[in-house]
C-alpha cells in the first residue's frame, strides 16, 4: 500500500475514534506529502474539511453522514461516482482533481475498515 493511502487509513481511524489531536498529525503529514501545488491545495481542502465537519459533528456534512449511517453502498456509490463521473473528465483543474481524489482516498480507506464504528 502506498504511503498516503496508508497515512490517509491512519487519518481516518484517528477520526473514527474522534481523537483530533491524532488525526491533526496525520493531516500535517498528509499534506507535507501532496506539497502545495494546485493539486496539493485541493487534496490539503478536503481532508481539512473532513477533519472540521466531523470535529463539529456537522448533520449536513456528507461526510459525516456516511460515518454515522455506516452505509457502506453508499459509500461504494460515491466512490464509483468520484472516480469514473469526476475524476475521468478532462476538463477538471488540478485543484479540483486534488480534492476528488482526497475523497477517493478516504473512501477507499473508509470501505477497507473491517467494522464501520
Amino acid at each position: 500500500m502506498p504511503a498516503r493511502e496508508m497515512r490517509m487509513e491512519m487519518f481516518l481511524r484517528a477520526l473514527l475514534k474522534r481523537d483530533f489531536s491524532r488525526a491533526r498529525g496525520h493531516l500535517e503529514k498528509l499534506q507535507k506529502m501532496v506539497g502545495s501545488d494546485e493539486w496539493g491545495r485541493g487534496y490539503g481542502r478536503a481532508i481539512n474539511g473532513f477533519m472540521s465537519a466531523i470535529k463539529d459533528n456537522d448533520p449536513d456534512a456528507l461526510i459525516v453522514q456516511l460515518i454515522t449511517e455506516h452505509d457502506r453502498k453508499k459509500a461504494e456509490e460515491l466512490l464509483r461516482h468520484f472516480q469514473e463521473v469526476i475524476l475521468e473528465h478532462e476538463f477538471r483543474d488540478e485543484y479540483e482533481k486534488g480534492y476528488y481524489t482526497a475523497w477517493v482516498e478516504f473512501l477507499k480507506a473508509y470501505l477497507s475498515q473491517k467494522t464501520l464504528a
